[in-house]
């Protein structure tokens, strides 16, 4: 049977489950504190944002989402299928992102794909569905489960903020692999897209504490630094002046002719 994370209810009963059956996850949790559940719209929109976000800064990735958005409103597959890549580009889309938003909404347009019904399956057969698709990776299609399907078990062990988690948590030697950290979450079955919400606040929760990044709740509001005087520039009267020459006077120059 699938499980949900629909409701932060949810998420607390999945993480104080994860707890009891492992108490390695106690002082884990304490660290943490209650993460706060993640979700994102499903469907096509959902997908498509997270293909859009690939590899870019969270504020890269914002903008370039928000003006393909606003640019396909409303946002639905036929509209991206048949828009001119040019026209996409224009937008901030690479080639490699264009070509794959092209390939899902064929696939959509031609029913050999309910990106929906991928919550229903085992997280690992959705999982092996996703990634089958032209330019869907392990962690895009994690995420989506995770995030825009509420997939209790999905597990984005391809994330390195959760591998480097993990590896502060369980005192490991090295940033364990994807194929390690899924070994190592098996026992998280079948809550591990709990668990995986526990390491990202638990990762948070540690950086903020180092230092490494900085608290939301204490972060002060900028100040507006007060406005600097505009230097002179280099073409100013006053630099003429000290670049050329004087000119004398046409009586003076009258009267050397003379001479």
């Amino acid at each position: 049977m699938t499980l949900y994370l629909n409701t932060q209810a949810d998420l607390d009963r999945a993480i104080a489950t994860l707890v009891a059956a492992d108490p390695r996850l106690a002082g884990i949790a304490q660290v943490a504190g209650t993460p706060a559940l993640r979700r994102r719209e499903p469907g096509f929109t959902g997908l498509a944002a997270i293909v859009c976000g690939q590899q870019l800064s969270t504020h890269a990735a914002a903008a370039i989402w928000k003006r393909v958005s606003d640019a396909f409103d409303p946002f639905h597959h036929d509209l991206i299928r048949t828009a001119r890549s040019t026209r996409l580009a224009r937008l901030g889309l690479s080639a490699a992102k264009i070509k794959t938003l092209k390939a899902l909404a064929r696939e959509l347009k031609a029913e050999r794909l309910d990106l929906d019904l991928l919550g229903q399956q085992d997280a690992d057969l959705a999982h092996a569905a996703l990634t089958a698709l032209h330019g869907i990776g392990p962690w895009t299609a994690d995420i989506y489960l995770l995030f825009c399907l509420g997939h209790g078990d999905a597990w984005p062990g391809g994330d390195l903020a959760v591998q480097e988690a993990m590896r502060i948590g369980l005192n490991l030697d090295a940033r364990p692999s994807p194929k390690q950290a899924a070994a190592l979450a098996e026992r998280w079955r079948p809550w591990r897209g709990a668990a995986a919400h526990l390491w990202w606040a638990y990762y948070h929760a540690v950086k903020r504490r180092e230092g490494i990044l900085p608290n939301e709740a204490a972060r002060p509001k900028p100040k507006i630094a007060p406005a600097r005087p505009r230097p002179v520039p280099a073409t100013s009267s006053a630099a003429k002046s000290r670049a050329k020459p004087a000119r004398k006077p046409q009586s003076a120059r009258a009267d050397k002719r003379k001479k």
